[in-house]
């Protein structure tokens, strides 16, 4: 990929595939961890950060965007805007595992499914307004195709949240 760094000159962005894993430049990397800190901070503000111009940052992150390399969203406080229970749902399932997966998430209450290996084949984060709608959801859950049994985890405390996790370092692509 090639990016015009704004003197003039013309900037090589070293983003290569390899081993089904993306590998970033290191300008790339510090792009994405400054979005991370503020997902609003001003392309010019990053430029001075990174050393690059102002459109040559822009291009940057609209290529990490047009990639799938990252997204850029506003995260809400689930209780700050009316929704006063989260549940983790876990989930054991007959037959084909992701197919419920994919019925599963497409309830509006289901914010997060994931396939995971071990006595719970699935992970389902529900997002609900009170005890009424999470017992409705829980039990739209259970009446779902191919599902044999539900554990319902209620959140009491939330200690951590994160939404940086970072970047791997040049060549440190997943092997096959």
């Amino acid at each position: 990929m090639v990016v015009d760094d704004g003197s003039g000159g013309r900037e090589v962005a070293r983003v290569a595939i390899r081993g089904g894993g993306l590998v970033l430049d290191d300008i790339s990397r510090a792009i994405i961890e400054q979005l991370q800190e503020d997902g609003r901070r001003p392309y010019a503000r990053i430029a001075a950060a990174v050393g690059l111009s102002e459109a040559a940052v822009r291009q940057r992150v609209q290529r990490l965007l047009d990639a799938g390399v990252m997204q850029i969203v506003a995260v809400t406080d689930p209780l700050q805007v009316g929704f006063s229970r989260q549940a983790m749902v876990g989930v054991r399932t007959l037959g084909d595992t992701r197919t419920v997966a994919d019925a599963l998430a497409e309830f509006d209450e289901v914010d997060y499914v994931v396939i995971t290996a071990g006595s719970i084949d699935l992970l389902v984060e529900v997002v609900c307004e009170d005890d009424d709608q999470l017992l409705d959801i829980v039990s739209m859950i259970r009446a779902t195709e191919g599902v044999e049994s539900t554990e319902t985890f209620l959140y009491l405390g939330l200690r951590k949240q994160t939404y940086a996790w970072g970047t791997r370092p040049p060549g440190s692509a997943p092997t096959d």
